[in-house]
C-alpha cells in the first residue's frame, strides 16, 4: 500500500472520530511530519506517513524528537493497522 493511501485512510478516520488532520507545512523548517492531529479537549499530535516499511530519515527523526522535546506526541504510521491505535493513544493523551 502506498504512503498516499495510509495518509488518506487516517485523515478519514480522524474525521469520523470528530477530529481535524490538516496537512502540516513550515516554509524554512525542513523535516516537520506530514499531519497534525486536533481533537476536541485539545487533544493533539503530529503523524509522519511512510509506505510500508519505510523509515524516517535522519532530519525527520531529529525534528521529531525536538517536538518530544517540547512535550508534544509524534508518531510514525507506515500502516493501516497502526491507525486505530495511533487515533485511541491521541485521544487519550
Amino acid at each position: 500500500m502506498r504512503e498516499q493511501m495510509i495518509e488518506k485512510k487516517f485523515t478519514d478516520a480522524v474525521k469520523k472520530m470528530g477530529g481535524l488532520a490538516p496537512k502540516f507545512v513550515s516554509p524554512g523548517l525542513d523535516g516537520v511530519p506530514d499531519r497534525l492531529v486536533l481533537f476536541p479537549m485539545g487533544r493533539m499530535a503530529f503523524v509522519e506517513f511512510k509506505a510500508p516499511g519505510k523509515k524516517m530519515r535522519p532530519l525527520q527523526i531529529r525534528r521529531k524528537k525536538q517536538l518530544e522535546s517540547f512535550g508534544f506526541l509524534v508518531y510514525c504510521v507506515d500502516s493501516v493497522e497502526q491507525i486505530g491505535g495511533v487515533i485511541d493513544a491521541i485521544q487519550s493523551s
